[in-house]
């Protein structure tokens, strides 16, 4: 299968940073009050620990990160093979000890994403897919088992996962399509592989601007899970550009709802 060796790669560099993370999280006091934007030493461990694996198998390879970490450092940041790395997304989850971060790995070849995976730690739940192979769930010690997205049709029967509002009341999205239940967590990858297991129909976010590493493990688990993942407008994301911005929202749908979802997110 292509980008098998990718997919073993990145399965086995999310299990390392995975321990690295759990035994941080074990130690660490809880930050009630954390903000959005909060980094802690397990970030930056996590992400010399991917890293150096992926740079050990890989030499060639180029690598896209949150963190500023020396292998970073040392590394192209763009290139035909492009490695995408949050060492933990939803770091406000993890410092507020409420499980709620994951670990997310991308690998994108000559613009396509090829491998993604999405290891939530604190839960034992592991989604990952590879293009054209399929998106995979396996939680604990189960076995691997295939995911398909949901088959809701109908905004108003639908579950949208969001992250937690910054402010009371009903969001953007929720006043906008009305659904019949809202999930919140803080880590985008937890929301697409979400979405990618049918536990959800939708997601969306709203951000103005975020990072190829907020969205690219995760967006490739909904496309082989059968759904859909585009811009709030129905835009194409890419990834590998300069600087890593993301600018146009995120959409990631069961497929079913994506244009409904488009529709009403502009009115």
């Amino acid at each position: 299968m292509p980008f098998d060796p990718e997919l073993q790669a990145a399965l086995a560099a999310a299990r390392r940073a995975g321990q690295i993370i759990l035994d941080a999280y074990e130690h660490f006091q809880a930050i009630p009050d954390a903000r959005a934007d909060i980094s802690t030493e397990a970030d930056r461990q996590s992400q010399e620990a991917i890293l150096l694996h992926l740079r050990g198998l890989f030499p060639g390879d180029s690598f896209c990160a949150e963190e500023q970490t020396p292998t970073l450092a040392a590394a192209q940041r763009t290139g035909v093979r492009l490695w995408i790395v949050d060492p933990i997304d939803g770091t406000r989850g993890f410092a507020k000890k409420n499980g709620e971060f994951s670990v997310m790995i991308g690998f994108v070849a000559e613009g396509q994403i090829g491998v993604g995976v999405v290891l939530e730690p604190a839960l034992k739940r592991l989604t990952y897919a590879v293009r054209g192979g399929g998106c995979w769930r396996q939680d604990g010690t189960s076995e691997p088992v295939r995911c398909q997205v949901s088959a809701t049709s109908d905004l108003s029967a639908a579950t949208l996962a969001e992250s937690r509002p910054r402010h009371p009341g009903p969001t953007r999205p929720v006043r906008a399509l009305g659904p019949k239940r809202v999930v919140e967590t803080y880590s985008a990858g937890i929301k697409l592989a979400l979405v990618a297991r049918a536990e959800v129909d939708l997601y969306v976010s709203t951000y103005d601007t975020f990072h190829d590493w907020d969205l690219c493990a995760g967006h490739i688990l909904v496309e082989e899970a059968g759904g859909t993942v585009t811009g709030l407008r129905g835009e194409e994301l890419r990834y590998g550009l300069p600087g890593a911005w993301q600018r146009d929202g995120l959409l990631a749908t069961n497929g079913l709802l994506h244009l409904a979802a488009v529709e009403k997110l502009a009115g």
